[in-house]
This record gives structure tokens, sequence and C-alpha cells, in this order.
């Protein structure tokens, strides 16, 4: 079997679906690709069993054939050769490739391709369409507030409530939530499942900024994702996800609206001088005046800051951790936001003071218990 390809061509296609590979001890197959040429096409594939990806492209080749290519030598070599036409010559007998570029010669061991894992496919699934912006924008305003607590599985993932009305992208590590909602985009019926961390990451990263249409085909174990030439399978997480609606304060008496950019400037200041292990710092509002301070105890570090702001409530001090609420304003969009509080020991509420008339962003955080000794 022999084809001739562009090393950037090639190179772009590898590392689009690289992450999707294993360094498995178990399956060393799993750290291969898998190149299968079928009518001037090559399609690659690589999968850890959980994920898999595919994505295609011509070459000049009149042959069919398959065969496993060790990914990581592959990857290296190419993003050292310049761009170039680079042709590979495998015997189909022993599987053996050798690839020449310019005045090189290389020849590294490959695998037959019918030991490499089948990729699912499609089967028995339901279906919906959503523009590649808007699962950009979902994957980025939940992605961060998904646990790494593998004891509980099903906030591992990004959980998608499928309705006639809307979509819905719910992640939450215990200490903060993000419910995303998109009113433009709805499904034929009610579904919900949850995605696994790995596969959003990778696909956010594969997703195109051009606004094309991605479908997602969906049955009981497993998300298929099709856009332009790139396919993505990931199995479901099987477990419930929490009750999130449950968790979200209705009454929220105190709001407080401020810059964004200005308070989180502040909180990056603040936090350098809080414990480096709560990350806790305090806020307290009087009147239109916002203070926020932070100290660490054994190193008689504090900060002190005052920030104006438009404030409708009772005088509130609560705490909370510094991280949480950097990250969920660095995932907020819009000039200005509104925090909602109810008392010093329910959630408080992060809300854009101007939402897109499309989607709808609720984040929430979990306070600190406050140990008042400033």
């Amino acid at each position: 079997m022999r084809f001739i390809v562009s090393t950037s061509t090639l190179l772009k296609h590898l590392q689009t679906v690289n992450g999707a590979s294993s360094s498995s001890t178990v399956l060393p197959i799993l750290e291969n690709f898998l190149f299968e040429i079928k009518e001037g096409n090559l399609t690659i594939s690589a999968t850890d069993l959980q994920t898999s990806m595919t994505t295609s492209l011509p070459v000049e080749s009149k042959e069919e054939g398959k065969v496993a290519v060790p990914s990581r030598i592959l990857l290296d070599t190419l993003k050292t050769l310049p761009d170039q036409p680079i042709s590979f010559n495998i015997d189909d007998a022993t599987f053996s490739i050798e690839i020449s570029a310019g005045d090189g010669k290389y020849k590294l061991s490959g695998e037959n391709g019918d030991d490499f894992p089948k990729i699912p496919v499609v089967e028995n699934a339901s279906s919906v369409n959503l523009p590649a912006s808007v699962l950009t924008e979902a994957i980025t305003k939940t992605i961060f507030a998904v646990s790494n607590d593998e004891l509980r599985p099903a906030m591992t993932g990004v959980y998608c409530q499928l309705s006639a009305q809307h979509i819905t992208f719910v992640a939450t590590d215990a200490h903060k939530l993000v419910r995303y909602r998109r009113m433009d985009s709805k499904a034929d019926k009610a579904s919900s499942f949850i995605l696994p961390k790995k596969a959003l990451t990778l696909l956010k990263a594969a997703l195109p900024s051009t606004d094309v249409n991605v479908s997602v085909d969906y049955n009981a174990t497993s998300a298929f994702f099709k856009f332009e030439n790139i396919n993505l399978v990931c199995r479901l997480i099987d477990e419930r996800y929490p009750d999130y609606e449950a968790v979200i304060p209705a009454n929220n008496p105190n709001k407080l609206v401020i810059d964004r950019a200005l308070f989180l400037n502040t909180l990056r200041r603040v936090v350098i001088f809080a414990n480096k292990t709560t990350h806790q710092v305090r806020l307290k509002i009087n009147g239109s005046e916002l203070n926020i301070s932070s100290e660490d105890l054994d190193f008689a570090n504090e900060a002190h800051e005052r920030l104006s702001c438009q404030y409708e409530g009772e005088d509130l001090e609560i705490g909370f951790n510094a991280r949480f609420l950097i990250e969920m304003l660095s995932n907020l969009s819009g000039e200005e936001v509104t925090l909602e509080l109810s008392t010093p020991n329910r959630a408080g509420l992060l809300i854009p003071q101007t939402n897109d008339e499309n989607e709808d962003v609720l984040m929430l955080v979990m306070p600190v218990m406050l140990n008042n000794s400033y």
C-alpha cells in the first residue's frame, strides 16, 4: 500500500485526533493511529475505547488497505519536517512502514489494522443539530465547573438536558455550579445525558471558528458528533445526575451590581494575600460600598480594597473561595454582573447584567465560613 500526502496537512489532521488516543499498557495498539485508504481518501482514527475520533483527507493513492501507525514517533517526525510531499510505503505482509520525505527515509514498524478496536457506529439514535458557536460557548461556560472527583462519576461530566423549548448544559463540583441554557436550540423530544469532560475538551479544540452545523446523535450509551470531515464518538457517563435545580436558591433579596472586570482584577490582587489553602476572601457590603479583604495569619499578610457598587438589600458580610469567583467571572461576558445573595451561609448567584436574548447563564458559588478575627 502506498500513498502521498503533504506533511503539514497530515500533521494538522493527526493533531486534531491525537487527544483521543491512549498510552495504554494493557492494549498497546491504542498508542497507534489507524490509517485506512479507500478511493483516494485517508481516514485516520484514534481511540482510548471511551472516546474515539476520526478525520479524513484526500491523498494520492490508487490502492486500498489499512495499517496501525505508532502515533508518537510519527507526530514527532512530522513536526520537524518542512511542508513538502511525503510518501508512505506499507508492506502488506509485515506492516513495516517506510516514509520518504525529500532526501530523508524513515522506517518504523506498524501493526495489522484489523487488530485496531472497531469505532462505534450510530444505532437507534435520536439527533439534534447545533451551530458550532453554540456548542463552543456551552463547553467554555461549563467545563471549568466539572468535578474531578472519581467517587462522584456523574459530576465528572457536563449534563445536557434537551427539550422542545431549549437546551440546558449543567456542570458542578459541589462548590460551584453553572447552568447554561440556549433558547435558540431545541430538540424534538425531551432527553438528557452526561457527556465526559475529555470528549468535550477534544470537541472544543476541534470545532471550527466558522459557524458550521454540528450533527449530534445520541442513544442510551454513546453520543456522536459530526462536522466537516471530523467524527467524535464518546461513551456517556451512565449515572444519575444530582437534582441541580434544588440547589439554586429562589429567594435572594440582596442584589449587588458591579463592573465585572473591576471585580475580577480586585479579586486577583486580594487573593495573593489570602491563605494558600482556602483562598478565602471576605466581602463586606455596606450601602453602595463593597469591601474585599483577605488575610493569611501564618505570614501576617493581608489586603483590603474598596469598590463602589449598586446594592439593594441589608448590609452583609460573606466569605468565598476567591479562586471560584475568579473562574466564574473569567468565563462570564458582559461589562456588569449581578451577585445575588440571601444569607452568609447560603449560595450566591452570579448572573450577567445583560444576557443575550438567546442565552441564559447562571453561576452558583457556595460560601465559606468566616472566622471573625478582624
